[in-house]
């Protein structure tokens, strides 16, 4: 008698521990989506408001910044009230779950949806499977796209990597380093857009339609040639051409990253190794080399990821004619100008593609400790 008093008690004790956490976990999911609701809809009151619009800008700014706190403040506070088993398995996804809600809203399912959009027809509703991907292989003008980028990543991103690192090694012991870097750097506050814009200006030619004359043919008319029409010569000059403002941009940003890099270098090992003879060439190749070989992988893939994507420069500098289309260009053409979604589509998952393993590569370089 007295075991089974004691087995039923022990049922009763489960099951008021399992409605308990029931509705705390409940509560702990409830309660925020009733908070984001009613934030929402205070939203929506203010974009349907009178009031001015810098009220409703600074009520809006309030209200968001103020709101998401209270979510996180609401829900931290429930979890905590949990049993320790349940809080620890919960209370990573109070902080993880927004950003992968996030990255699944914008990301995912649009990729998602590319990936099926470019299985159909221009119009979205004739199902072709491969065809857009035969199609883009088999394209004279995407082959030429696919070589172009090509040959930003082979000289875009590989120059830009290698000025940055020898900016950085040549400003480290310069009574000038801190001036030296700050106009090598200064480039990276331009917007890409205006980065193109000022160098349309340098490669301007003078004829009847443009009587102003840029930089580079001022220079090379002072030299005794005549003006050239620098971004619409031949290949490969004219992509060559393009690649130097990018190489201009990036060039500050590899720097910053190699200099904090050679800057952790321990100091005492550099001199122990000119103690014993090292020249300062044997001391940058035999030590800083593969010691800050983690952090010129991480750079090189990052500018390499951005060198796949380029678009801005190319499209404010020539639109991508004279043969300067790159993959980007070509997307942007088939979607807005022709009109032909499933073209652009299987253009944007290939992109997608060429950019997955390298993005990967670089995330492991982050992870590895030894890289910074």
């Amino acid at each position: 008698m007295a075991k089974v008093t004691q087995s039923k008690s022990s049922i009763r004790t489960v099951i008021e521990w399992f409605g308990t956490t029931l509705g705390q976990i409940i509560v702990a999911i409830v309660v925020p989506v009733i908070t984001g609701y009613v934030m929402v809809k205070g939203f929506i009151f203010l974009r349907d408001g009178e009031a001015p619009k810098y009220v409703i800008a600074l009520v809006a700014i309030i209200w968001g910044v103020g709101g998401v706190a209270l979510i996180y403040y609401i829900t931290n506070w429930l979890i905590e009230k949990l049993p320790p088993k349940w809080m620890a398995r919960l209370q990573p996804f109070l902080f993880v779950g927004p950003a992968v809600a996030i990255l699944s809203w914008y990301l995912a399912i649009p990729t998602f949806r590319t990936l099926v959009t470019s299985l159909y027809d221009r119009t979205g509703e004739v199902f072709v499977g491969l065809d857009n991907y035969i199609a883009v292989f088999s394209e004279r003008i995407m082959t030429v796209a696919f070589r172009n980028n090509l040959l930003w990543i082979v000289f875009g991103a590989t120059l830009s990597v290698l000025f940055g690192l020898l900016v950085a090694v040549l400003a480290d012991r310069s009574r000038f380093e801190k001036f030296a870097k700050s106009l090598i750097f200064m480039p990276m506050a331009i917007s890409f857009v205006g980065a193109g814009v000022i160098w349309n200006f340098i490669y301007e030619v003078k004829d009847a339609a443009s009587p102003q004359i840029g930089l580079l043919n001022a220079i090379w008319v002072g030299l005794g040639g005549q003006p050239q029409a620098w971004t619409a010569m031949n290949q490969p000059w004219n992509n060559l051409f393009l690649i130097i403002i990018v190489i201009w941009l990036q060039t500050g940003y590899a720097m910053v990253i190699f200099s904090a890099a050679i800057k952790g270098i321990p100091g005492e090992l550099l001199e122990a190794a000119r103690v014993d003879g090292a020249t300062e060439v044997q001391v940058f190749f035999r030590i800083m080399i593969p010691y800050i070989m983690g952090t010129i992988i991480t750079v090189a893939t990052t500018v390499v990821i951005f060198t796949l994507k380029i678009f801005d420069v190319v499209w404010v500098m020539t639109g991508g004619q004279f043969a300067t289309h790159v993959i980007a260009t070509q997307f942007y053409r088939q979607a807005f100008t022709n009109q032909n979604k499933g073209m652009a589509s299987a253009i944007a998952i290939i992109l997608v593609i060429l950019v997955i393993p390298v993005m990967i590569y670089n995330l492991r370089q982050f992870a590895d400790e030894e890289a910074f």
